[in-house]
């Protein structure tokens, strides 16, 4: 049987993209047989996640501004180590370690390459803690057998950091999980906007667009905001007294997924940062129209499937949502549907477990 450790260095009691590939990968690993070891930040947290895989939480949580966000990170040297402690009793065939230069959990064991090591990388964009941190990337570097990224954008910002040349993969997603529960058909457009609640996530704008629309006779739209985040409190604010808005905070993955498959349209309206537009093809897999900003990552995502506006702009996004609501048919959910299923996470672990298979040759020719 395989053993497979996956290195999270995000808090999985925090929503995010990577956090979620994990937890897909692990779920999808276990199906293969394989004994799956998940290792996080967070040793307060003691939520029960949707995974057979073990679990293992280490470290206090730190929020850290990182990439116009904020990371849930573990920052304790002593976390890393208790880390290198687990995949000694572990003893994993591969370490599969997603975003391996995010501080601290992995870098003992990415310092220690006591096993063959697997990196993905999901950071697209330069920045000031790439160029200042270059000399110890480099080093961490050489922990690694074979490295991966999830977009083009991605792949040159690692090139550019540390000269690593990855495989461009793509983020993978339960593509059948967003069908199992039943469509629901609102009353009314409900606008389903999921996301964390920071500045470049764009939910300004989408509580601007709908708003627009609302001032103006005629059929009014529902606004469901999913998430959490610094920008909660202003966004509440900026959406006044209006019934038509709701924010229902964090949600679990199960409640997200049932909340797409209650939307009449999903909104993903970043502004940048995005490398890849995981959430564009999780509601086309709802069999929800999609409407997103006009950015790289969710241009090649969207793939022509959604519609798009200028990011930022409220009044061009009103419109791309009333075309979408207009020009929505079965034939074209279930294109943009097949689609997604591109994206499947079953086919992405095929192309991981061969990327495994390389990183433990080579990691045998260097003991």
């Amino acid at each position: 049987m395989t053993r497979v450790a996956l290195v999270s260095p995000y808090a999985l009691s925090v929503f995010g993209g990577v956090q979620e590939q994990v937890l897909a990968m692990s779920r999808e690993l276990s199906r293969r047989d394989a004994s799956v070891l998940v290792v996080a930040p967070d040793s307060a947290d003691a939520s029960v996640q949707d995974t057979p895989a073990r679990v293992e939480r280490l470290g206090r949580r730190w929020s850290v501004p990182a990439n116009g966000s904020r990371a849930p990170l573990a920052l304790s040297p002593l976390a890393a180590r208790r880390a290198r402690e687990l995949m000694r009793a572990f003893r994993p065939d591969v370490v599969h370690f997603h975003e391996p230069f995010a501080p601290v959990l992995g870098w003992d064991v990415l310092h220690a390459h006591e096993y063959a090591a697997v990196a993905t990388f999901h950071r697209s964009g330069d920045g000031p803690a790439l160029r200042l941190t270059r000399p110890v990337l480099a080093y961490l570097a050489r922990g690694l057998d074979v490295s991966a990224a999830v977009s083009p954008a991605a792949a040159a910002t690692l090139e550019s950091a540390v000269r690593l040349h990855p495989t461009v993969l793509y983020n993978g997603f339960e593509v059948e999980r967003f069908v199992e529960v039943p469509r629901e058909v609102q009353t009314g457009v409900t606008v389903v906007c999921l996301g964390r609640l920071e500045e470049r996530k764009g939910v300004a704008t989408v509580v601007d667009a709908v708003r627009h629309h609302n001032d103006r006779p005629g059929d009014r739209w529902r606004l469901v905001v999913i998430g959490d985040g610094p920008q909660r409190a202003a966004l509440e604010a900026r959406a006044g007294r209006d019934d038509a808005v709701t924010f229902v905070g964090a949600v679990d993955d199960a409640a997200k997924r049932a909340w797409l498959r209650r939307a009449s349209v999903a909104v993903a309206a970043a502004t940048h940062g995005e490398s890849f537009g995981l959430v564009i093809l999780e509601a086309m897999a709802s069999e929800v129209p999609v409407v997103a900003s006009d950015i790289p990552g969710y241009r090649e995502a969207a793939a022509g499937f959604a519609t798009l506006f200028a990011p930022g702009d409220a009044h061009g996004l009103e419109r791309a949502l009333t075309t979408a609501l207009a020009t929505a048919s079965p034939d074209r959910l279930a294109a943009a549907r097949s689609h997604a299923r591109t994206w499947s996470m079953a086919g992405l672990v095929d192309r991981y477990v061969e990327l495994y298979d390389r990183a433990r040759g080579m990691f045998r020719v260097t003991r």
